[in-house]
């Protein structure tokens, strides 16, 4: 089975920079597609950055430019570096993870296996 954690989140001002990692136990985590969730309040929980197994990402329009998902397959982690950040960036980011082997990244939450905790982001105007 598979844990993550979330770590990094915090308060901000407008402008400024995070950097949230999400650890991960479990054997093959390099064989499994990782993606950065994030829900705002009264909102629906929405994709912002996914990474395959072979290390291609995609990235939300409103995020694509200022954030940048890596992984270090040695660490078992996954990080979402956020930059030139915003107020509608304020949420709850959670990390999570495909089943072990399935590689290819998808955006809906119901194709992800594994859950961390989330994390809170608030970006101050």
């Amino acid at each position: 089975q598979v844990q993550l954690v979330e770590s990094g989140g915090g308060l901000v001002q407008a402008g400024g920079s995070l950097r949230l990692s999400c650890a991960a136990s479990g054997r093959t985590f390099s064989s499994a597609a990782m993606c950065w969730f994030r829900q705002a309040p009264g909102k629906e929980r929405d994709v912002v950055a996914a990474i395959n197994s072979r290390d291609g990402t995609y990235y939300a329009d409103s995020v694509k430019g200022r954030f940048t998902i890596s992984r270090d397959n040695a660490k078992n982690t996954v990080y979402l570096q956020m930059n030139s950040l915003k107020p509608e960036d304020t949420a709850i980011y959670y990390c999570a993870s495909r089943l072990i082997g399935r590689g290819a990244v998808a955006l809906k939450p119901a194709e992800y296996a594994y859950w961390g905790q989330g994390t809170q982001v608030t970006v101050s105007s």
